[in-house]
């Protein structure tokens, strides 16, 4: 009894002398959790579900439509007769499979040109993510489209290249190709692509600017530069993002995050993007996608002389070599594209959380950015269950950022108290 009224007289002193620990010891991260959670009602939150759950179905859905946009090719040989007339105007094998490359792409453009309006625009629209006239977003998906038809005939005149001097083991160098092709898009497309979509600006100086600075400072980041575009013109997303490569490498943050939301919530956002760069995410990303583009070449030069030896005389198409296989690997592609997506999901998401981790510890706002993975809920599920999260997500859910935020805040923050936001805006669904 008297060892026990000790240990009980310590504890009060304890308290008494620290009282930022019992605050903090007594901070009920899951009702903190459950707090913000619970922010995102009634239509609002069936109207969060019902577009991210859509998203799941347009997965297999856009898998099918590439899927049988190649089989219709192969179906009625139009490969075939595409290299055909090209064969008819180059003699040079890389000029033919530049010629059949630019005219799959632009058959496939075509093609599935309803797919892409109702995915990227209607259903867009429906759910009141859209701010783009059509005629912008007919603008933008020109341009986009004039874009691949440069560069994806040129990566595909490398790789044909490849498997007529090595027939054999192409898909390593394949593999090689392809990393390069990645390595060049990400150098060039913040300096020379995304200004054809978007108009970039030096962030203003203010309070904003100011505190991301003072991040960035403290952990060593690059803070010359710090971009601001108007994606405004185009979504109501709030977003940010860490692009480029090397000397092109820079954090830029949209519009629609500096205006709707508070400096708190702003410096998490901003905390989470600097993260990525410090920890590497752009050559780890890029190593990871290029072992996977690995498997899935082996996997390629194994199914697909099987496929033209048992269909190819059907088809037009001679071997792999032949610029009229183009669909047999679309073919593949797809179903691959479609098998791999929870793998992909995952590896990003593995580090998006790392990132999440890093922003707390360099922002210091788990309420900012807890209020920040509520409004992503315009676009996300705030609250899956954990095999739907591993499956379909390359974002941790809502539920699971605002849990690490309120841990973080029991951990690292003296005195936590429980913050009980307001509702979030309950708009009415809009139909489907």
């Amino acid at each position: 009894m008297q060892k026990r009224r000790i240990a009980l007289s310590l504890a009060a002193l304890a308290a008494l002398a620290l009282p930022g620990l019992a605050h903090a010891q007594s901070f009920d991260v899951e009702a903190a959790t459950r707090a913000y959670l619970d922010t995102l009602q009634g239509a609002a939150r069936a109207k969060s579900d019902a577009y991210f759950e859509g998203g799941y179905w347009l997965i297999l859905w856009g898998a099918l439509v590439s899927f049988l946009t190649d089989a219709l090719m192969l179906r009625f040989r139009i490969s075939a007769w595409v290299r055909d007339k090209v064969s008819g105007r180059f003699a040079r094998p890389n000029l033919v499979v530049w010629g059949t490359a630019l005219l799959y792409g632009l058959w496939g453009s075509i093609v599935t040109f309803p797919w892409a309006i109702y995915t990227g625009f209607l259903r867009e629209q429906q759910y009141g993510l859209m701010n783009q006239s059509f005629g912008g977003w007919l603008g933008d998906q020109i341009t986009a489209t004039a874009i691949s038809l440069v560069f994806f005939p040129l990566m595909v005149v490398a790789i044909y290249a490849v498997i007529r001097r090595f027939p054999r083991n192409w898909w390593m160098l394949a593999t090689g190709v392809v990393l390069f092709f990645v390595m060049l898009g990400a150098l060039i497309a913040p300096v020379y692509i995304a200004p054809l979509f978007n108009k970039y600006t030096e962030l203003p100086a203010g309070p904003v600017r100011d505190r991301i600075v003072a991040m960035a400072k403290s952990r060593d980041v690059p803070a010359e530069h710090i971009y601001l575009f108007d994606a405004s013109k185009q979504t109501k997303r709030i977003s940010a993002n860490v692009s480029g490569l090397g000397p092109t490498i820079r954090i830029s943050l949209n519009d629609n995050l500096l205006n709707r939301t508070t400096l708190p919530e702003t410096a998490a956002v901003m905390g989470h993007e600097m993260g990525h760069y410090v920890l590497g995410h752009v050559w780890r990303g890029i190593l990871v996608m290029s072992l996977l583009a690995a498997l899935v070449f082996f996997a390629i030069s194994r199914a697909a002389p099987a496929l033209i030896a048992r269909y190819g005389e059907r088809w037009g198409v001679r071997d792999l070599a032949d610029p009229a296989s183009m669909p047999v690997f679309g073919m593949l592609l797809a179903m691959a594209g479609l098998l791999v997506t929870p793998i992909t999901n995952t590896l990003v998401r593995v580090n998006e959380s790392d990132a999440d981790a890093f922003g707390l510890d360099v922002a210091r706002e788990p309420d900012g950015f807890a209020l920040t993975a509520m409004k992503l809920s315009e676009y996300r599920k705030i609250e899956p269950g954990p095999i739907e999260e591993m499956l379909f997500f390359d974002h941790p859910s809502g539920a699971t950022r605002v849990r690490m935020s309120m841990q973080w805040k029991k951990d690292h923050v003296p005195g936590a108290q429980m913050v009980v936001p307001p509702p979030m805006q309950q708009d009415q669904p809009e139909a489907k």
